[in-house]
């Protein structure tokens, strides 16, 4: 059960291709925004990143996007050489487009690679915060369920279901994060540097807890700091009961493999 994609999937790239920039300063940090369909919320994020975190590059992973996000990305990076995209031929699911970033910012020297939602649900003033828990850790979490954090405009039925899902991926995959599918997370380019991206069995919503799970294996340290989350301002969720259902299904896979090895 190998859900990876090859890497001429996650790479497929337009002409222009932003591998061809010189490599970036070791101490560099590189945002990756994965998009599908936000044109209403990339502008006004890309600018709320750059305002809070200045020297940071920014990348746009775009699969397509009907709406013209694509178009928007290239715009923003033409009119600011801090931001860089990558396209994709077509949507590929947000876990490929996450470990396309992870490619770019091993293969581009950065230092760190930290992913956010691109709906403006993850505000950029947390981004000091994460970057400083890297000082003594190799992945931090934007959490939700720690001290601090919290959720605005979810309904108690998505509430429960949030909750219910870290606790199915505690269990199962032995975690110890309170908030283990958040996708505002800060990695270390050394430690992602190390997994093997071939074996990542999740395309979709599973990914969260699958690179969480495979961090933990390889001996990283895993910090969380609080913050705020805020349903999307524009636009539909991506999230359905399909997607849910593998999601599940491969945290029990791991689950399971993961007894076996013990």
């Amino acid at each position: 059960m190998n859900l990876a994609p090859t890497p001429d999937q996650v790479l497929s790239e337009s002409p222009g291709d932003p591998r061809a920039a010189p490599p970036a300063p070791p101490s560099a940090t590189l945002v990756t925004l994965a998009t599908y369909n936000e044109r209403e919320n990339l502008a006004e994020l890309v600018r709320q990143i750059l305002a809070v975190a200045p020297r940071l590059h920014v990348l746009v992973i775009d699969d397509n996007s009907p709406d013209g996000t694509g178009r928007l990305a290239d715009q923003l990076a033409a009119a600011d050489e801090r931001v860089r995209v990558l396209h994709r031929a077509g949507k590929q699911g947000l876990g490929t487009a996450t470990l396309a970033g992870m490619r770019y910012a091993i293969d581009h020297g950065y230092e760190f690679v930290l992913n956010m939602d691109a709906d403006l649900s993850h505000s950029p003033q947390y981004i000091p915060g994460l970057l400083a828990g890297m000082a003594d850790h190799d992945v931090m979490i934007g959490s939700r369920y720690v001290p601090g954090g919290g959720v605005r405009g979810w309904p108690l039925k998505r509430r429960l279901m949030s909750r219910a899902i870290n606790i199915y991926a505690r269990l199962l995959l032995g975690l110890r994060a309170r908030d283990s599918s958040g996708a505002f997370r800060c990695y270390r380019v050394a430690s992602v540097r190390g997994i093997d991206f071939s074996r990542v069995l999740s395309r979709g919503y599973a990914f969260q807890e699958e690179m969480l799970y495979r961090c933990r294996t390889a001996g990283s340290r895993i910090g969380e700091t609080p913050i705020v989350f805020e349903e999307r301002r524009h636009g539909r969720s991506k999230i359905n009961a399909a997607e849910a259902v593998v999601a599940l299904a491969v945290i029990l896979w791991l689950g399971m493999r993961r007894l076996v090895r013990a």
